[in-house]
Protein backbone atom coordinates (compact mmCIF):
# COMPACT_ATOMS: atom_id res chain seq x y z
CA UNK A 1 0.00 0.00 0.00
CA UNK A 2 1.36 3.37 -1.03
CA UNK A 3 -0.42 6.57 -0.12
CA UNK A 4 0.30 9.51 -2.39
CA UNK A 5 -0.98 13.03 -1.97
CA UNK A 6 -0.54 16.16 -4.11
CA UNK A 7 -1.24 17.34 -7.61
CA UNK A 8 0.93 17.44 -10.69
CA UNK A 9 1.60 21.16 -10.59
CA UNK A 10 0.21 21.44 -14.12
CA UNK A 11 -2.76 23.60 -15.05
CA UNK A 12 -5.99 21.77 -15.98
CA UNK A 13 -4.97 18.66 -13.98
CA UNK A 14 -7.12 18.04 -10.92
CA UNK A 15 -5.92 16.01 -7.95
CA UNK A 16 -8.15 13.15 -9.22
CA UNK A 17 -6.40 13.21 -12.58
CA UNK A 18 -3.02 13.35 -10.84
CA UNK A 19 -4.00 10.35 -8.71
CA UNK A 20 -5.04 8.31 -11.76
CA UNK A 21 -1.88 9.32 -13.61
CA UNK A 22 0.42 8.38 -10.72
CA UNK A 23 -1.43 5.13 -10.03
CA UNK A 24 -0.97 4.11 -13.66
CA UNK A 25 2.68 5.15 -13.63
CA UNK A 26 3.46 2.92 -10.63
CA UNK A 27 1.23 0.14 -12.02
CA UNK A 28 -1.03 0.15 -8.98
CA UNK A 29 -3.72 -2.49 -8.68
CA UNK A 30 -6.32 0.11 -7.73
CA UNK A 31 -6.90 3.75 -6.95
CA UNK A 32 -8.68 4.36 -3.65
CA UNK A 33 -10.44 7.71 -3.47
CA UNK A 34 -11.36 8.66 0.08
CA UNK A 35 -14.19 11.21 0.26
CA UNK A 36 -16.88 12.49 2.63
CA UNK A 37 -19.53 10.09 1.31
CA UNK A 38 -19.68 6.30 1.27
CA UNK A 39 -19.53 5.82 -2.51
CA UNK A 40 -20.80 7.14 -5.80
CA UNK A 41 -24.40 8.32 -6.05
CA UNK A 42 -26.67 9.23 -8.94
CA UNK A 43 -26.89 12.74 -7.46
CA UNK A 44 -25.41 14.59 -4.48
CA UNK A 45 -26.52 12.71 -1.33
CA UNK A 46 -25.85 15.80 0.78
CA UNK A 47 -28.51 17.81 -1.07
CA UNK A 48 -30.73 14.94 -2.26
CA UNK A 49 -31.83 12.54 0.51
CA UNK A 50 -33.26 10.13 -2.11
CA UNK A 51 -29.97 9.81 -4.03
CA UNK A 52 -29.18 6.21 -4.94
CA UNK A 53 -25.73 4.73 -4.27
CA UNK A 54 -24.02 2.47 -6.79
CA UNK A 55 -22.13 -0.59 -5.53
CA UNK A 56 -20.46 -1.16 -8.90
CA UNK A 57 -20.11 0.92 -12.06
CA UNK A 58 -18.31 0.59 -15.34
CA UNK A 59 -16.09 3.41 -16.54
CA UNK A 60 -18.43 3.96 -19.50
CA UNK A 61 -21.51 4.21 -17.30
CA UNK A 62 -19.81 6.60 -14.89
CA UNK A 63 -18.82 8.80 -17.84
CA UNK A 64 -22.25 8.58 -19.51
CA UNK A 65 -24.06 9.54 -16.29
CA UNK A 66 -21.65 12.47 -15.84
CA UNK A 67 -21.24 11.66 -12.16
CA UNK A 68 -19.36 14.36 -10.29
CA UNK A 69 -17.37 12.22 -7.87
CA UNK A 70 -14.29 12.36 -10.12
CA UNK A 71 -13.54 14.44 -13.18
CA UNK A 72 -13.96 12.81 -16.57
CA UNK A 73 -10.25 12.97 -17.36
CA UNK A 74 -9.44 10.89 -14.26
CA UNK A 75 -12.11 8.30 -15.08
CA UNK A 76 -10.98 8.19 -18.72
CA UNK A 77 -7.36 7.62 -17.66
CA UNK A 78 -8.48 4.83 -15.33
CA UNK A 79 -10.50 3.30 -18.16
CA UNK A 80 -7.61 3.49 -20.63
CA UNK A 81 -5.29 1.84 -18.11
CA UNK A 82 -7.90 -0.62 -16.79
CA UNK A 83 -7.30 0.79 -13.29
CA UNK A 84 -9.92 -0.18 -10.74
CA UNK A 85 -11.21 2.85 -8.78
CA UNK A 86 -12.77 2.48 -5.33
CA UNK A 87 -14.59 5.46 -3.83
CA UNK A 88 -15.19 5.21 -0.08
CA UNK A 89 -15.89 7.33 3.00
CA UNK A 90 -12.56 8.31 4.50
CA UNK A 91 -14.21 10.12 7.44
CA UNK A 92 -15.64 6.96 9.01
CA UNK A 93 -13.22 5.56 11.60
CA UNK A 94 -11.80 2.20 10.51
CA UNK A 95 -12.65 2.56 6.82
CA UNK A 96 -9.04 2.99 5.73
CA UNK A 97 -8.15 -0.34 7.35
CA UNK A 98 -11.26 -1.92 5.83
CA UNK A 99 -10.41 -0.74 2.32
CA UNK A 100 -6.78 -1.86 2.63
CA UNK A 101 -7.82 -5.32 3.84
CA UNK A 102 -10.28 -5.81 1.01
CA UNK A 103 -13.62 -5.21 2.71
CA UNK A 104 -16.48 -4.58 0.33
CA UNK A 105 -17.21 -0.93 1.09
CA UNK A 106 -17.78 2.02 -1.20
CA UNK A 107 -18.30 1.94 -4.95
CA UNK A 108 -16.04 0.09 -7.36
CA UNK A 109 -15.55 1.46 -10.88
CA UNK A 110 -14.02 -0.94 -13.40
CA UNK A 111 -14.47 -2.44 -16.85
CA UNK A 112 -17.24 -4.87 -15.81
CA UNK A 113 -19.97 -4.27 -13.21
CA UNK A 114 -20.17 -7.87 -11.99
CA UNK A 115 -17.56 -9.74 -9.97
Amino acid sequence: MVIMAAGTGNPFFTTDTAAALRALEVRADALFKGTKVDGIYDSDPVTNPTAQRFNRLTYDRALALNLKVMDTTAISLAKDGDLRVVVFDLTTPGNLVKIITGSDIGTVVRREESD
